[in-house]
């Protein structure tokens, strides 16, 4: 199975110094290219890349497209049939890519597809963006085996499989998707910049009746917060206004009002608590996301006619219909395991 692994950088140099040394030792699958896509770094990314990792291809662009667009321009200038988007922060373990692509090459029908993600800081943790397979609760809060909100599981195998598992999203950190599925799909949603995309086009595969998965097989390490820190209000207004953008352009017509005036509340409790623990900058984040939300809703419209209109799956298994928000904060429950009992 020919494959692309694509690593997009934007003044990254150290990081391509202390990840791709493993990439290159641990990605030795025939027919697999090793492609860095460089959103117009203006460090010394493009001469470490040249000097110290000939073996690398690289697409320069002459500017910083984000996170989506810069996947969908990459992906476009490549043909291999599976593509992998790679974090440039992710140190990947040894035979992480055969079982991936061998699933994938005799089940068609699977369009995206993760590792299981520890956390390089403390390997023995799963990680905050991925852990084992992503879903999202009756009210669109993104979970995952081993993180729920703020909480991560040690992994101690309890999350493992010997079949791929299914989940509503795939980590966008290390993420395997089939090329034409991704392109009949429009890829991932610019407008988006980052944030959240990878849940979006997931859901789209899985409301079109593919399968994405999780592969515990295979294992990445990913750093996490070195684009934008966990802690800056800038990643809580793109995750908070993000999120309401993939609810209006995914979610049923049946479950739409109830679940957004449901969100408003939970979102107005989010911004007071803000702003009582001190966070005042994150409370402004909050409010800024609806506001921005409110404003940029009548340009989703068209895609979330032509997405209901594609949907064959309207239930996708990812969606529970419990609320985490009232499992973990009032019936303490920690784990997506105890979620789940």
């Amino acid at each position: 199975m020919h494959c692309a692994v694509i690593i997009l950088n934007w003044n990254g140099a150290e990081l391509l110094r202390k990840y791709l040394p493993h990439l290159i030792c641990h990605t030795s699958y025939p027919h697999v290219r090793l492609i860095v896509a460089d959103n117009g770094s203006t460090d010394d990314s493009l001469d470490v890349l040249e000097r110290e990792f000939p073996q690398i291809e690289v697409i320069p662009f002459e500017k910083n497209y984000g996170f989506a667009e810069g996947y969908n321009r990459a992906i476009s200038m490549v043909d291999e049939p599976i593509i992998c988007l790679l974090n440039s922060d992710v140190r990947v373990a040894p035979k992480w890519i055969e079982h991936p692509l061998e699933a994938m090459s005799e089940d068609r029908n699977i369009a995206a597809l993760q590792p299981k993600i520890r956390w390089d800081r403390d390997p023995k943790m799963f990680e905050y963006a991925g852990g084992a397979g992503g879903m999202l609760d009756r009210y669109g809060y993104p979970f995952c085996r081993g993180r729920v909100f703020d909480t991560l599981e040690e992994d101690r195998g309890q999350y493992d499989a010997s079949q791929i598992l299914p989940v509503l999203w795939a980590s966008g950190a290390a993420l395997f998707v089939r090329r034409e599925i991704y392109l009949a799909l429009g890829g991932l949603d610019k407008r988006f910049f980052a944030h959240q995309e990878e849940i979006d086009l997931c859901w789209r595969m899985n409301a079109g009746g593919y399968f994405v998965g999780v592969d515990t097989e295979s294992v990445v390490y990913h750093y996490g917060g070195a684009s934008l820190d966990m802690a800056h209000p800038k990643k809580t207004y793109l995750n908070f206004r993000n999120n309401l953008l993939l609810l209006y352009k995914n979610l049923v017509s049946d479950r739409y009002s109830s679940v957004m005036r449901m969100r408003f509340v939970l979102d107005m409790i989010s911004m007071v608590q803000f702003a009582l623990t001190g966070k005042v900058a994150h409370a402004k984040a909050v409010y800024k996301a609806r506001k921005d939300f409110k404003r940029m809703k009548s340009d989703f419209a068209v895609d979330r006619e032509e997405n209901l209109r594609r949907t064959v799956n309207t239930s996708p298994q990812g969606i529970r219909t419990y609320s985490i928000v009232w499992r973990y904060f009032v019936g303490r429950k920690k784990t997506f395991s105890e979620l789940e009992r």
